[in-house]
């Protein structure tokens, strides 16, 4: 923009703004840019929240390469996780799916572990003679590191044609799911209330059958009050309206929203 338009409200949500030394890291640099009269830095899981739902009572769980929780509450309060992967805890994502999906093809392959379909299709993924062979061309460097996360979307094919170690691994992502809600509501006190769950991420928004259908039924019983959306507006949408929420006193005006949303739609 011209350097003559001048900003009251920079909204910026980034990955990585996970603990609260960060985020006052983050606020202070900047801040100290200059760029607008008020500045809000914190986790990108509020914009998807924000681009998932405009209702104040939520739950936002975003699944891609990692996985991470947050919520909201309409007087502000907030629930949220430290998100250092294995660190603090986290489970599942979609590196850490892909990477279990070449862990069971090799332990099948050479026997430490259950048979399953893993194997061939990993081997046939790669057109490599072993899944041996795969681990060696990614230790090595024929293949690139980064092409390792294309056995997420194998791990989920697998699974879908009934094989029970691919099944597995999908189920303990829904447990996964179903805990950061389940803690992050009981935490804001939402659990036995209306709220909304958003989910999102390339793994949730993929709705891969198996996966989707089980967290749909797990927070059914688990909180029959609320409702449950799949993200559609991307979350750079969810910052822009947390921005424009700040110039309106907190709920921008629905007519705005609704051109935002239009003028931003998911890739």
């Amino acid at each position: 923009m011209p350097s003559s338009i001048g900003l009251d409200q920079l909204s910026v949500y980034v990955a990585g703004a996970d603990l609260p030394v960060e985020v006052e890291a983050l606020s202070n640099a900047v801040a100290a840019l200059g760029l607008a009269v008020e500045s809000t830095v914190d986790n990108d899981l509020f914009a998807l929240l924000r681009a998932g739902t405009p209702d104040p009572d939520a739950v936002g769980v975003v699944c891609g390469a990692g996985i991470n929780a947050v919520g909201r509450r309409a007087d502000g309060a907030t629930s949220r996780f430290p998100a250092l992967g294995q660190l603090s805890g986290d489970w599942g994502g979609g590196h850490h799916l892909a990477a279990l999906a070449l862990y069971h093809a090799c332990r099948a392959e050479d026997g430490r572990g259950p048979s399953t379909a893993l194997t061939d299709a990993v081997r046939r993924h790669f057109d490599r003679p072993t899944v041996e062979a795969v681990s060696i061309a990614f230790h090595l460097g024929e293949l690139p590191a980064a092409r390792l996360d294309e056995l997420c979307e194998v791990l989920f094919v697998v699974a879908a044609a009934g094989d029970e170690v691919a099944s597995r691994v999908v189920r303990r992502m829904a447990d996964e799911i179903e805990a950061l809600v389940r803690v992050a509501a009981t935490r804001l006190g939402l659990l036995d209330r209306p709220y909304t769950v958003v989910l999102g991420g390339g793994v949730l928004t993929a709705r891969h059958p198996q996966l989707h259908d089980d967290v749909v039924a797990r927070l059914a019983r688990m909180s029959p009050a609320a409702s449950l959306t799949v993200l559609s507006t991307p979350p750079v949408a969810g910052a822009a309206l947390l921005a424009l929420d700040a110039l309106h006193d907190g709920a921008c005006p629905p007519a705005v929203e609704t051109a935002v949303r239009s003028a931003l739609p998911l890739p």
